[in-house]
């Protein structure tokens, strides 16, 4: 146990051990083969503008998202709106890889100002809009936005969207 070694056409593994099973105190060992690469990924830092009316969904979201959605990607500043007119005046400045936007906000949902940012703002970031329910995929196309993730907010659906998103951003790093 323990020790570490080759094994005949395998990369390194180590041991990780001892370990006991829930049946009568057995020691097992689990070998875990090392990643081969030449090193870590190059990871892409983006930062993030979030429009919500709720501030329960502003935190559901960043709290969904966290700092690192993916191991590639990782967030490096958070910006919150509440008004539409905030995020416009911060889109226009720039310096946004990815727009978060919800579609339940009111009385100017993410959804229109989605459309809006796309048709008005040149080379508008990528959007990520949050609609009411899955049906609503419609509305978010007919908004322009890149993608969708529906009510109730799953962190998982989230985090997959914002890395996918951040890394069309920065697709060279």
């Amino acid at each position: 146990m323990g020790r570490e070694g080759r094994h005949e056409g395998l990369t390194p593994f180590a041991t990780i051990g001892p370990m006991t099973d829930s049946h009568g105190g057995v020691t097992i060992s689990t070998h875990v083969a090392e990643a081969a690469g030449p090193g870590p990924a190059p990871v892409t830092t983006i930062r993030v503008l979030l429009f919500s009316d709720d501030s329960a969904t502003r935190d559901a979201v960043r709290l969904g998202v966290g700092r690192r959605p993916a191991r590639d990607v990782e967030v490096s500043s958070w910006l919150e709106c509440a008004t539409p007119a905030a995020v416009v005046a911060e889109v226009e400045g720039g310096g946004f890889d990815v727009l978060i936007l919800d579609g339940e906000s009111s009385p100017i949902g993410g959804l229109g100002l989605a459309k809006q940012l796309k048709n008005e703002i040149f080379d508008c970031p990528p959007i990520l809009v949050l609609t009411g329910r899955p049906q609503d995929a419609w509305l978010a196309a007919w908004s322009q936005a890149d993608l969708a993730v529906p009510h109730p907010l799953d962190p998982i659906a989230l985090a997959r969207a914002v890395a996918d998103l951040g890394r069309r951003t920065n697709p060279a790093a």
